[in-house]
Order: structure tokens, then sequence, then C-alpha cells
């Protein structure tokens, strides 16, 4: 982070103002492009945060056009989850073609493919896409057997990518989108995009519920650019920490806690575009990871040697801005033990990082190495009380950002279980069947819940 520039800071000729070079692709048009050079290792754009600084790529090269046909004939198609209710006998049959399909697909080469990052991360979010429309259309009495013409390329893919073999935040938000509208071009290029000019590229359903449910987090992700900007400028004059450094951190600190509060906002606004209703039942299912598999099925990855462990599907835990977020506070969620999980044991929360970018991972671990943390050092200077509230202040907004979240969990989860749940038992007294038990995301929100009451906990008392 400490090695980025603002952008109004650098000549036109600057060499981080030159376009993207990427192997197979050529020069991107863009801007400042921080995930080389400078920045190599983070890949944290100044103008678009953990978001690549122009449209990911919405097509592969035709030597791996077969996959791209697949996942829009996909698409097309307008495949149905295997547990919609009244599926229809022409449903099921389209889907068993679809599959039919794929499984007759040759295994496609991919040594240039390997040479791109950018073609790597298309072909992850393709095959991922077209794993799940298999898995997820698949009766619930039937073995999950991901075939050789997707399960090989994709986990060489991953491993490429060190990426687990499985749908992620990163599929559905970081590398799936374009804009409605022409960006504006400036001397620097291309401006970042506008929060209301953005759509999804691929989506399962084919709804704009589900869109608008990927977009919320890209909007959040675009506008907590600035408070990583306000991270980097803190941290700088953290290692000054003089009268002047401390009145600036403070304003910092301020800022950065309105700009939390913003994406409260946004992350609440998602239930304007997005039914719970419909999420629930034709949304959600589709990126269920292994570990969710309704009918508990191993998945099994044929021409794999190693079958893959680590396959949870996407999730907002994997976005690298609000781990950013608690690192830079010292919030000490991490170190929370979950259920019972021994203390040396992985927690949820740094689980989640193993299906985020490497890049993003190497971000977050440069900034848990800071020397000068900024809780250490208001600690230390807990007589100045503004500084002191301006910290509260940051504090408090990410625990409210987190009780909205819990919040939306219980609107598009636990709501909707409830609900399930009580007709499931009015069918299953009728039939006498045993009536079935699950948690509904009740777990979640045990887990969401001490992680925002460990964050409150994180307040600074002032010195009596």
């Amino acid at each position: 982070m400490s090695c980025q520039q603002p952008a109004d800071m650098l000549p036109p000729d600057h060499f981080l103002l030159q376009p993207r070079q990427d192997f197979l692709i050529g020069a991107q048009e863009g801007h400042i492009d921080t995930s080389t050079l400078a920045a190599h290792d983070f890949d944290v754009d100044t103008r678009t945060g953990f978001m690549p600084p122009d449209p990911p790529l919405n097509r592969l090269p035709e030597q791996w056009e077969l996959w791209e046909t697949a996942l829009d004939a996909a698409t097309q198609a307008k495949l149905q989850l295997a547990v919609k209710p009244g599926l229809t006998a022409e449903e099921k049959n389209s889907s068993e073609s679809w599959r039919e399909h794929v499984r007759k697909l040759p295994v496609l080469p991919m040594s240039e493919l390997t040479q791109s990052e950018l073609l790597l991360r298309r072909a992850h979010h393709v095959l991922t896409f077209i794993m799940h429309f298999y898995i997820y259309t698949l009766p619930l009495s039937s073995s999950v057997l991901i075939p050789e013409s997707i399960s090989v390329p994709l986990v060489a893919i991953s491993n490429h990518l060190q990426l687990p073999p499985v749908l992620t935040y990163s599929d559905n938000v970081l590398y799936n989108w374009d804009t409605i509208r022409p960006r504006v071009r400036n001397e620097l290029g291309f401006e970042a995009p506008a929060i209301d000019n953005l759509r999804s590229q691929n989506t399962f359903s084919g709804t704009t519920d589900e869109q608008e449910f990927y977009l919320a987090s890209a909007r959040i992700e675009l506008r907590g650019v600035e408070a990583l900007e306000l991270m980097r400028l803190t941290m700088d004059e953290l290692f000054v920490g003089d009268k002047i450094a401390i009145r600036r951190i403070t304003a910092y600190l301020s800022k950065l806690a309105s700009i939390v509060n913003d994406l409260e906002t946004i992350l609440l606004d998602v239930r304007k575009g997005c039914d719970p209703n419909t999420f629930y039942n034709s949304i959600r299912p589709w990126f269920r990871g292994a570990d969710s598999d309704p009918a508990k099925r191993k998945w099994v990855f044929e021409g794999v040697e190693e079958q893959p462990t680590d396959l949870s599907g996407p999730s907002a835990g994997q976005s690298a801005l609000i781990h950013a977020l608690d690192v830079f506070l010292g919030l000490d969620n991490c170190n929370m033990v979950e259920g019972g999980v021994a203390p040396d044991q992985r927690t949820l929360l740094r689980r989640m990082q193993i299906y985020m970018p490497r890049h993003h991972r190497s971000f977050l671990r440069h900034l848990s190495t800071n020397p000068r943390p900024v809780r250490t050092f208001v600690m230390q200077t807990k007589s100045d009380a503004k500084l002191l509230d301006a910290y509260n202040s940051a504090v408090q907004s990410v625990k409210q950002f987190r009780d909205a979240h819990i919040k939306i969990v219980a609107i598009y989860i636990i709501a909707p279980a409830a609900r399930e749940r009580t007709e499931t038992d009015r069918e299953a007294r009728v039939v006498g069947k045993q009536v079935l038990k699950g948690t509904g995301g009740t777990d979640l929100v045990r887990f969401l819940k001490g992680v925002r009451d460990k964050t409150a906990e994180a307040v600074v008392e002032p010195t009596l």
C-alpha cells in the first residue's frame, strides 16, 4: 500500500500510467495499473481498489471457445435448479442434455492460458460457473462426478491462481463486471466506473435480482477505494507522529468512519433490487460449496489425482476490503475461536482468505506487518481526546456495518429458511415423514454476532 501514489501526483508519462501489458491480450486501455510494477504484489488500484482498473475479459480467445459456448448454452437454455419445486420433464431433459454435452467436451490445452493472469481469471470464472451449473442441475440422488473436461483444467488453473477450484467472491464480483455506458476519459486515462454504471457479465438465474446482489458488493468495493487511500495516508503520518501528524490522523480517521457509514448504506440498499425469496430459492442454491451441498454429496473431480478439499462457496467474507479495515484498525476478530475450534486451527475469517486472490492476501499480510499500528498509536496518545474520538468513531462504524450485515443475513437467509421449515413441517405432518432439521443460517448469524461484539469491544476507553 505504501508504494502507491495518488494519481494526481503523477505526470502523464509516468510508468505507472502506462497501459497494462498482458500476454495474448495486448495492452489494455486504462489508467494507473498497480497490479504490475510498483504494486505487483498487491493488485490494489488507486481508482478501483481491489477491483481491476478495467472491466475484466468477457470472453476467452478462440482456443478456449468451447468453454465459453458451454456457459452460453447453460444461460441461454435457462437451466433450472434440480431442487426447484415443480421441475418439469422438459426442464430435466434440457439439463441432462447440456450435462451430456459438457461430459463430451475434450480437455483443452492450457499452456498458453497460464501465461496470462487475465486469461486465468476469466477461465476460472467460466469453468466454475459451468461446474456449479453442472452440479446443481443434477438430481440430489446423483453422485457429483465433475467430468475431466472441466475438473482437469479448473484444478490446474486454480493451482496457478492459488485459488480453490470453486466459485469465489472474485468470480461473482471482482472479475464479473462491465460498464453500462462508456467511461469518461481524461489526460490520465479512464476514470473509475460510477457505482450506477455497472452490470454483471454472467449470472446463473438471469434475474436482475442476482445481478443486484453481486453489484451491491462491487459498489462497496468502489466506495471503499477512498478508505484504502486514507489508510495509506494515516500510515505515512504514523511514522512522523508529531502534533501535526496527530491532527491529520484524526481527520483521516473521522473521514474513514463516514466512508464506512456509506458502505453500510450501500449494503442495505441491496433490498431495493434483490427480492429475499428470489435470492433464497433461485439464486443462493447455485453457488453453494461442497460443505453446503443439500444432499451432503462428496464432490469428485474426475481425472484429478489429489482431490481438492477447500470447496466453500462465495461469501462477502472473502472481500479483502473488510478484512483490511479489521487489520488497519487493529480489531481482534481473527483471534476468535469458532464453535470450540482449537486456537491454533483456522477460524472462519482466516479461512476466507484462502478464497481471496493471492495478491490481496499479500496486501493483508503487508498491512498486518505495519510496525506502527494505528490502534497502538491511539492507545499511547489517549490524552488527545479528538484522536480518541475519531478512532472510536471508525471502530463504531465498522460495528454498525456488521449490524447491517447481520440484518441482511436475517432478511435473505434466516426469514426465508424459517418459512421453508414451517412449510416442511406442515408437509411432514400430513404425509408422516420425519421433519427435516436445518440451521437455516443461524450458525452464521451466531458467528457474525460474535465478530460484531468483538468489534464493539475494540473501542478505546479514555484515560481517567
